[in-house]
């Protein structure tokens, strides 16, 4: 079907205003299909003109327009004519629409635990369509009012407040203004826990499966729900807009969570059902507070078309990180934020699909779909975070103060952000902008120093770009000076904050108040992680950087010291085996879990098994579990360090460690440590990969575990088993199975690739380069996205499947998405052969 145009959304929206829609859905129509009635009132602005509206129905009973039925050929590909419009006009169309498995449109699930049904919608950003009519572009903002009839024992929850005036039939207020993507509805019987504070109704629900861990898991959730509203009223001066605050934990949910005003989405794996780690509640509360800040960008006040896109999600993403910070526990999530969210966006940004984070050539809705990534998340709230420093914070909310005045309940564009920041601040933020949000790609900056008698007698720091993206841009940064302390720690002892200027000083910034620094101090560029860069270490700390990150004393300089090595490695400068060294031995002093968890992960996920020669991964999978053990050793029982190291020795087990394994499962694990269903998969799964579980073991534990984790945990096991009937099963599901379930196609995917299977999967190289297009005709945008990714062949490191590759990125009959799936994958194919062949050549 086609794509909604920017051209085709301007003509639109300067001929149409949408007053209202009512909507009346059915889910009591059966396990397939549900019945749907849309009302739209609408003026137009040229009497006699024709139109459309979206509309992807399984069947079309009725539409009329002005009391006129509607012949049902105009309905075509997804949009309905209506010809002959009047000033004031009246749309009824009454519609059988199917139930979605991807997490899109109106999705429908079945809890395994105990049959039960769940329904919700997910309209985002251009699904609405596949559960009413709609003029579904972001600036056509209309109230919503919504009735709805389902099982009499369901809950019902949606946008605004409704109730239940008869056994199954809700009916909901109006809501204020909103666009359709923000247009949802759940319902199941769910599990509701309530609350409220400062007079705005709160409410979090889960499936009644779930009811316990609700029960244990609401206090918290409800207590950041609380501290973030508080904080944002303070920031921003304007109170929650949408009447009460519903959190949904909804099953099988695609993205983390889902901003609908009133009643947000979150991924139900976030309604914890076992141990986790302290990391993974600060992830959660980040999310939260996310997804609140969205109340007002995105929300409150809309993009006018998705080019700006980055006024959502950027600032979400800032505010977010920020807000946790400053208003929960997590005081130190900036740290997090360097190591974790951070790293996405400088890898989204230096592939070939990189953009802008403005980007400019937003044409149709299926490229806006294509730009929810790395460089509009964590390259966006990034470089907001370097505007902040940049022109002050005070300035900074007062602009945003004064833009959601400005634009309650309507549309703006970035000029609209831009000319209430530059009043605010007084600055001229056109000059800031160009480079920052409309170029893309990301800048290097190195320090050179110069010593002499024991001092420094030069510092300066370089500023590099990529030969195709060769735009320098203004940074301001801080540049920590560290000296060692009697108990061999680097503090830092001073701080300057430096301007690089392109424009004034070209590539070179020289750094004066740096000079007759004694030697054997450290200088780390941008420690405080003000601007978006690729930062190296000073070439002086040569040796000593192995030792750097157990000796850095602040956790946000650790961070950024750890990313500065990863960059490095990344770019075949830092030999990938050097880079296990560094990790290694700073693992088990770290103080800091998501720096810990960090350097495990990437360590083994990326290092050892894409970067590193096969020959050197048990190596490096033995220093990885020897500094696990040593934490594991040191941590309290039952603490997330535990579990953390625990997860890290699974991970990294091999068939010699199948004894302890067993013995964990049949109750030997080390005391405190819970060996739940979750890390019981952890281990059933490391010992598929390694041969030694079959079929019907763990066709048993998914009968122990009856949850939807543990059939999805079961098909992810499966995937993994080196037996080639296992593999050619999986295989079908990736690439053939229409009616599995989003979540469960992921697990296949994941489990399928393993590096210690390269003989086994070798043959499906070819076919994954032969077959993913063709799953293009019947997988969604968003879902074909995913699988191309997941699915592809990343272990096999070698010069024959780049070939393949762009092989076959160079035929002309690549899905878009696909296209740009398979080039990115490709460079970073590309980037672990570099690293490889930066190993061997530091041997020698």
């Amino acid at each position: 079907m086609p794509s909604l145009t920017m051209q085709e959304a301007a003509e639109r929206s300067a001929l149409v205003s949408v007053t209202a829609y009512e909507l009346d859905v059915d889910l009591t129509g059966g396990d397939t299909t549900f019945r749907g009635t849309t009302l739209i009132r609408f003026a137009a602005a040229e009497p006699g003109a024709e139109t459309f509206v979206e509309l992807r129905p399984e069947t079309l009973h009725r539409a009329t327009l002005n009391g006129e039925a509607l012949d049902p050929t105009a309905l075509r590909e997804g949009r309905l004519r209506l010809p002959r419009l009047r000033a004031e006009n009246q749309l009824e169309v009454v519609a059988d629409y199917r139930y979605s498995h991807a997490s899109e449109g109106m999705h429908r699930f079945v809890d395994p635990a105990d049959d039960e049904v769940y329904v919700y919608a997910q309209p985002s950003i251009t699904q609405a369509p596949a559960f009413m009519a709609c003029f579904d572009q972001p600036d056509l903002k209309a109230t919503v009012t919504l009735r709805v009839t389902a099982d009499p024992r369901w809950l019902v929850r949606a946008n605004a407040d409704g109730k239940q005036v008869s056994p199954g039939r809700w009916e909901f207020a109006a809501t204020a203004p909103i666009a359709t993507y923000l247009i949802t509805l759940a319902a199941g019987p769910y599990h509701e826990v309530t609350g409220e504070h400062d007079g705005i109704p709160l409410a979090v629900l889960a499936r009644a499966s779930l009811g316990a861990h609700l029960r244990r898991e609401a206090p918290e959730i409800l207590e950041i729900t609380a501290a973030c509203l508080d904080h944002f009223h303070r920031l921003f001066g304007v109170r929650y807009p949408f009447g009460a605050y519903r959190q949904v934990f909804a099953p099988e949910f695609s993205w983390g969570a889902m901003e609908f005003p009133g009643c947000v989405l979150i991924r139900d794996e976030l309604m914890f059902q076992g141990a986790v780690t302290d990391t993974e509640r600060e992830r959660r509360a980040v999310l939260l507070a996310h997804e609140m800040a969205h109340m007002w960008f995105g929300n409150l006040v809309t993009m006018r078309w998705w080019d700006d896109l980055w006024l959502n999600e950027s600032f979400a993403d800032y505010l977010g990180w920020r807000v946790v910070v400053e208003a929960t526990r997590w005081r130190t999530a900036w740290t997090t934020y360097r190591v974790r969210r951070k790293t996405w966006g400088y890898a989204a940004d230096q592939r070939p699909s990189t953009h802008p984070v403005a980007a400019t050539a937003v044409t149709d809705t299926a490229q806006a779909l294509a730009n929810f990534d790395g460089i509009s998340y964590a390259k966006g709230s990034a470089v907001l975070r370097q505007l902040v420093a940049w022109v002050g914070d005070d300035a900074f909310l007062a602009g945003l103060r004064s833009y959601f005045d400005a634009h309650a309940y309507g549309n703006a564009t970035l000029q609209d952000l831009l000319g209430a920041l530059t009043e605010a601040s007084g600055r001229d933020l056109a000059g800031w902008a160009q480079p920052w949000l409309r170029e893309a790609q990301v800048n290097t900056l190195r320090p050179e120093l110069a010593w002499a008698d024991g001092r420094l007698a030069r510092c300066q720091i370089r500023q590099s770009a990529p030969p195709d993206y060769p735009t320098l841009r203004p940074h301001r940064v801080s540049v920590g000076v560290y000296d060692e302390g009697a108990d061999g720690q680097l503090r830092r002892r001073e701080r300057v904050l430096v301007d690089l200027s392109p424009e004034r000083d070209g590539e070179v910034t020289p750094v004066p108040e740096l000079a007759s620094t004694p030697a054997g101090a450290l200088l780390l560029v941008d420690d405080e992680d003000l601007s978006y860069a690729k930062v190296r270490l000073p070439e002086a700390t040569g040796e000593e950087v192995a030792s750097l990150l157990s000796r850095l004393a602040d956790p946000l300089a650790r961070a950024v010291c750890w990313g500065s090595l990863w960059d490095a490695c990344r770019d075949a400068e830092l030999p990938a085996n050097r880079l296990v060294t560094v990790a290694t031995s700073a693992m088990p002093t770290e103080t800091e879990l998501p720096l810990f968890e960090t350097m495990l992960e990437v360590t083994v996920d990326t290092v050892a098994d894409r970067y590193l020669p096969p020959s050197q991964r048990p190596a490096a999978y033995a220093a990885v579990a020897a500094a696990c053990r040593d934490v594991l050793a040191a941590a309290p029982p039952g603490s997330g360090w535990q579990l953390a190291a625990a997860r890290g020795l699974i991970r990294c087990a091999g068939p010699e460690d199948q004894s302890w394994l067993g013995s964990w499962l049949a109750g030997g694990a080390p005391a405190g440590l819970p060996v739940d269903a979750e890390l019981r998969w952890r281990i059933l799964c490391r010992l598929a990969v390694l041969g030694v579980v079959d079929d019907e073991q763990i066709t048993a534990e998914a009968a122990r575990d009856r949850s939807a984790r543990g059939r999805q945990e079961a098909i992810r096991a499966r995937a993994a088993r080196p037996d080639p009937a296992a593999k050619a099963a999986a295989w079908q599901l990736i690439v053939a199975d229409r009616e599995l379930s989003n979540r469960l196609v992921l697990a296949a995917a994941d489990g399928f690739w393993r590096p210690e299977h390269a003989t086994q999967t070798q043959p499906y190289v070819a076919r994954y380069f032969a077959e993913i297009n063709e799953t293009a005709g019947w997988r969604s945008e968003q879902m074909l996205a995913a699988v191309t990714q997941a699915a592809f062949p990343s272990y096999a490191v070698d010069a024959e499947t780049l070939a393949a590759a762009q092989a076959r990125l160079a035929t002309g009959d690549l899905h878009p998405i696909v296209r740009r799936e398979l080039g990115d994958a490709a460079d970073d194919l590309r980037r672990a052969l570099a690293a490889r062949t930066e190993v061997v050549a530091s041997a020698g």
